[in-house]
This record gives C-alpha cells, structure tokens and sequence, in this order.
C-alpha cells in the first residue's frame, strides 16, 4: 500500500545528488582576480595577449592560483585569479605596464574583479554560483542623462541628407538644405518650387511636418517633428542605447549588469561586484558613434607631413591609419538594421551590411556619383575616431551591399559586430554615483542569511515537538526544498538581491504549510478510526488537492509579479515562483517517499509518530476503527468481516444473533430472509434451510 517502486527513489537519489553539487559553488565564495580586455574596438584578445601575461607573471615570480582565457563571445577576457587583495594590486599594475605601453592611450582594459573559488571539477560540471546584486556584493550605480535634443538633432541632420537627395533625384533646384536648431529649412528662389518641394517632402518625409513661408531672400520650406514622430525619435535612441551599454560593460566582466530605464530620458546601470569604479566610468563614458564617409581620393593615406586639405578631417588610429575622410557623413550606425559575415562569390570573406530606407537612399544617391572612389567607417570613442575599414564603391549600392576584402572569417565577424553595436544614438551624462562598499554588502547577506537560519530553526522546533517523527520528515523534505531552490537558481545563474533572500524565506513558510496540511489530514484520518498504513495513504491523496489550489493560486500572483514587475520586484517573483514548485515536489512526493521508506515495509504496523492524536473522552479506538473499515466499504459489507477487524469492539449485536422480527409475508406465506456474502438475498419458498 505505502511503498514506492524503485524508479521513483532512483528520482529522488538524482534530485538530491543534482541539489548537492549544485548548490556546492555557492559556499566556496569568491576570490580576487584581475581581468584582462580589450580597450579598443580593433584591439582584440588572442593567444599572445595570453602569452604575454603569462610570461608577466612569471617574470614577477607571481603564481596565480588560475589563469583562464575566455574567447568563447565576442566579448573576450583574460581572468587570473589571486590569492589575497595584496597580489591582486600588484598584478594589476604589473599587466598595466606591460600591456599598455601608452599610459594616455590604452590598447587593454586591467580591471580589478572577483572570480568564485569553485574547485574545478565543479566549473567542468558548469556548477557556478548565484550572482548576488547591488545590495550584496557591492559595487557602483550611475545615473545616466540622454541628451534628447541631441538624438532629435542627429535625426534632423540625417533627414536634411535624404531631403538634399530626394530634391536632386527630382530635379528641383534648392538654395540649399541645413538643419536649423529643430528643424529642417530648404531655401528656394520662387514659390512654385518651394510648393513642389513641400509636396514631394510631405510625401516621402512624413515624420516631419513641412510648411513653406516667405524668407529674407525667397522662400523657405520648414520640417519640424510631430510629437509622435519626436516621441519616436527619443524612444529608439534609448533603447539602442540600452544595447550599446550592455555591450560597452561586458568589458568589464560583470556577470549580471543591470541596464534599464528610468522615466523618459534616463538610464539606470548597476555594475554589481566592480572595484575600480573609475575604470568603470570611464568604460560607461567610452559609448561610441558610427559614420560613414567618403574618403580622399587623391590622398587616402597621407604621409606624417602632408597637409590636410579644407573639407577633410585626418584619423590616425585604426587598422587603416592615418587616413583622409571627408566631413560629409553618408550615413550614420542608426541607419543600420543588421550587419552579418559571410562571404561573397569568391568565397572570401565579406561583412553584409542591410540599411533602412532612408540610409539606402543616401548611400545609393553618393555612391552613384562616386563609382571607383573609397568610402571609409569609422567608429568615435571617447571623441576619438578610429578607422574601421576602407573599401572601394565598385558600383551603385542600396540599401543592402557588401565590404569585402576582409583578411579572415574572424576578422569579418568582428567588423559586423561593431557595425551592428558601435552606434550611440545620443549622448550621455553621468549626473549620480553612487558606490557600495563591499563590508556594506557583505552586512547585508550575514542579516539575510541568519533571517533564513533562525526561520528554519524555529519552524524545525515546532514541527518536531508537535508532529514527532513526521515533523522531523517535514525538515527534512524543507531542506531539500530549499537545497533545490538554491541549485535551481545557481543553474539558471540569477541574480541574488535582498528581496531574493525575503522570497526565499516566504518559500520555506509556503513550503512548511504543505506538510503541515499533510500531517493534519493523517491525523484526522487516525482519530476517524482509520488503520496507520491506511491513514498514510488517504492522508497524502486527500491533502493533495488542497495543496495543489493553494499552490496555484499564489502561483499566478508569483507570475503576475513577474510581468509586470520590475527591479527587485521582479526579482522577488522569481525566486517566489521557483519556490512554489519546489515546494510542491518537495512536500508531497519527497516526504512521501520517506514516510513510505521508513513504515512502508512494516505490515503489522500499531501506531504512527505524528504526535497526540485528540479523540473525544471514553472513545474506544476498536470501535472507531470498526466503524471507519465499515464506512469504506459500504453499507453491504458483511458484518463478519467488521467482528473479525474489531474483535475487541462494544458493537451492537449482529443483526443474526438478535431476535427476528415478525416475518414478511408474500401470498399468506412467510418470507425467509438470510445473510450470505456482501448482501441479504430473500430465501427461495420451498427451499431447506
């Protein structure tokens, strides 16, 4: 009756062995590192940068305890591990110097980190420990300030570059087109111009409002942003400056940055576990913006000497430094919807780069003039542009066209990679800081630690006095709900925040209510009469169904705080939902098992270890237990069979020993009526008895 089959433990063994190890990372804790990454968008990480730390240390006389080179993103890093805080300092300033030699322009980003202490049989297994947040672990917030009206300009000046060619496509002279504070102004010499142009804009350019009055010296025709197309404008720039963060910071080796937005043109970024909060801001200020320019054609690559000619601009650095581009941008990195390698009909590798309208458009209208010249991209950081790529516009482009001519497959990778997530929409401010000490920190996880501790202890003592050998079951399926949680949440490597820790100790209450209503329902089923082994059994399948509801229900507010939540909100639903179906494999299928593995073998079981069980004064358990036989099997059982259950029973007389009532009759005759079996069949007249 209460015995598992061999698969179901055989589950419960690999749910258990799977919680232990990976649980297991998270109390090893953390040790100091230094990362190693890459400062520039075309300085990359490989095997020598490798070499060449190894080779630092070993020279220091340092041993690290792990040296790991991680290049399996495109956000590559070197991690080597330390023993203490000391070493950490010293190795930092040991990799500064042999890999920047420039201190004012440097090629490598060396920024101090923690890195967790896991054995490594544990890291090949991917155990790893939870992330813990802002409030945990420590590190450094920044408020960040969009400037809307520099995102609402860019757009201005890319729309006066589609205005400029759509006007030249049609052959309708203009003054010229130049973007004036926020708007767009076409000067022309009549009337009958400034209206086709009006028509002809408002048709193709309809996120601006165009309107023509009368200037100093003609006509003027005016684009101005409505506010849906203005609150569009301001919408994409924060978002695609959401992105650009996310991959900016990843330099940084911060498991779990948080990057979200704060009202209509703020960005909030927490940097969790970050030490160097000055590296951290500068990385945060070095966002980049993309272009895209004709270079010089008579001179691409001019000498250290030679002059820059007016309507040029020199960059040095880059893989095609020092080069001349024009100030004209052709378009700028917003107007790329998706970059991507691959190759062309040679088979040689190649970046394919697909535009919007409006950038096609532009691109399609230089390139035409331009056939045979060199056209350059160039990424800006921290006011410093770097040349990409210089290519040759071999024919007319669109809005999808290819830059060959890159010298490997992962070299084209990386070009895409740039184009696709180099562009900043807007620029940025940093108008708060704000730094949390790691002492801070760990304060914060000691209270939240022994809130879950003193928790668990007061609910093991009362479980365990009231409920015996069943409450200290009860702890033991709580602890394996908890130690599934935490391997849970270490698999899916979430974030640990002071509202984790509070949902975490909901759960454990959550989870104890379970068991409580299990071992509530086996005690009513005793005081009913019911036999041990049978009590075990109606006692889990009648509680189950009320567990279940109640499970359900708090389940979808746990997932309505998931949609709609955000922050720590969101957070605490997280750790709360995983909790409740932890708690409902733990409650009820893992304490079944141990109740069934511990009373499930014994047959002439008398009694169970659950505590008083309350029955009114003079009851007699014989009888009750006669009574409650009788009530599960109906009416029609034979009474036999009940004297034999309860033989010690104060039951009433069986109907066969009692004095016979007068007789039925049928046809004058009497009707003789016997007890055989599970029912009472009339005697057959005529028949002996």
């Amino acid at each position: 009756m209460n015995r598992y089959p061999l698969w179901k433990y055989a589950v419960m063994l690999v749910a258990l062995v799977i919680g232990l190890v990976y649980t297991l990372p998270n109390f090893f804790g953390e040790a100091p590192a230094v990362q190693v990454s890459s400062g520039k968008a075309t300085v990359k990480l490989d095997s020598s940068t490798l070499a060449n730390v190894e080779s630092a240390l070993s020279a220091s006389q340092i041993t690290p305890d792990e040296v790991t080179f991680d290049n399996s993103s495109a956000n590559a890093n070197i991690r080597v591990r330390l023993k203490d805080p000391e070493t950490q300092l010293r190795v930092k300033d040991l990799l500064q110097k042999t890999l920047n030699s420039d201190p004012s322009d440097p090629q490598f980003v060396v920024a101090l980190n923690l890195q967790a202490a896991s054995p490594r049989w544990l890291t090949a297994l991917h155990a790893l420990p939870m992330y813990l947040g802002l409030d945990l672990r420590g590190g450094v917030h920044f408020l960040l300030q969009v400037d809307m009206a520099g995102a609402l300009n860019k757009k201005l000046d890319s729309n006066a570059t589609d205005a400029r060619a759509l006007l030249r496509d049609k052959n309708i002279r203009d003054g010229g087109v130049n973007r004036v504070n926020q708007s767009v102004v076409v000067n022309f010499s009549d009337q009958a111009a400034a209206d086709s142009a009006r028509t002809l804009l408002s048709t193709s350019l309809n996120e601006l409002q165009w309107a023509t009055r009368q200037g100093n010296d003609g006509y003027q025709v005016v684009g101005t942003f409505t506010p849906a197309a203005q609150k569009t404008v301001e919408d994409s720039a924060l978002k695609q400056n959401i992105i650009t963060l996310h991959n900016r910071v990843n330099e940084l080796g911060v498991a779990e940055p948080v990057i979200q937005q704060q009202g209509s043109d703020r960005i909030v970024v927490e940097l969790p576990g970050v030490q160097d909060t000055a590296k951290a801001k500068d990385i945060i200020g070095r966002t980049a913006t993309l272009e895209a320019r004709l270079a010089d054609p008579t001179n691409t690559h001019p000498g250290p000497n030679d002059p820059v000619p007016p309507g040029d601009e020199l960059f040095t650095q880059g893989n095609n430094g020092p080069t001349l581009v024009r100030k004209q941008v052709i378009f700028s990195g917003d107007r790329i919807i998706d970059a991507s390698a691959g190759f062309d009909e040679h088979q040689r590798p190649s970046v394919n780069i697909r535009l919007d309208a409006a950038g096609g458009r532009s691109v399609s209208s230089v390139s035409r003039d331009n056939i045979g010249k060199p056209m350059a991209m160039i990424l800006f950081e921290k006011g410093k542009g770097e040349v990409l790529t210089v290519a040759t516009i071999q024919s007319e482009l669109g809005d999808r066209f290819q830059i060959t001519g890159q010298p490997s497959p992962q070299a084209a990778t990386d070009l895409a990679l740039l184009l696709r997530a180099g562009s900043l929409a807007a620029p940025m401010d940093i108008i708060e800081e704000r730094t949390i000490g790691p002492s801070l920190g760990a304060d914060n996880i000691r209270k939240g630690f022994d809130s879950v501790q003193y928790g668990f202890a007061a609910i093991a003592i009362f479980m365990i006095a009231y409920y015996m050998l069943f409450g200290l079951i009860s702890m033991l399926s709580l602890s394996v709900n908890l130690l599934l949680l935490v391997a849970i949440l270490s698999m899916l490597q979430a974030t640990l925040t002071l509202p984790g820790i509070a949902a975490i100790a909901l759960a454990l209450g959550m989870a104890i209510d379970a068991n409580v209503l299990i071992n509530e329902r086996i005690r009513e089923e005793l005081r009913n009469g019911a036999p041990p082994q049978l009590a075990i059994q109606n006692g889990f399948s009648h509680a189950w169904a009320t567990i279940l509801d109640s499970n359900v229900t708090t389940l979808i507010a746990g997932l309505a705080l998931l949609a709609f939540g955000s922050g720590p909100v969101r957070g605490f639903a997280v750790v709360h939902c995983i909790g409740i179906l932890t708690s409902m494999f733990s409650a009820v299928f893992f304490s079944r098992g141990l109740v069934n593995l511990w009373y499930g073998g014994k047959k002439k079981l008398q009694s169970l270890a659950i505590g008083q069980v309350w029955r009114p004064e003079g009851a007699d358990t014989a009888a009750a237990t006669a009574a409650y036989l009788a009530n599960q099997r109906g009416d029609d059982s034979p009474v036999d069979e009940i004297v034999q259950a309860a033989p010690r029973a104060k039951a009433p007389v069986p109907a066969r020993q009692q004095k016979p009532a007068a007789p039925s009759l049928r046809n004058g005759k009497p009707v003789v009526r016997r007890r055989s079996g599970p029912g009472i069949e009339p005697k057959k007249p005529g028949s002996s008895n």
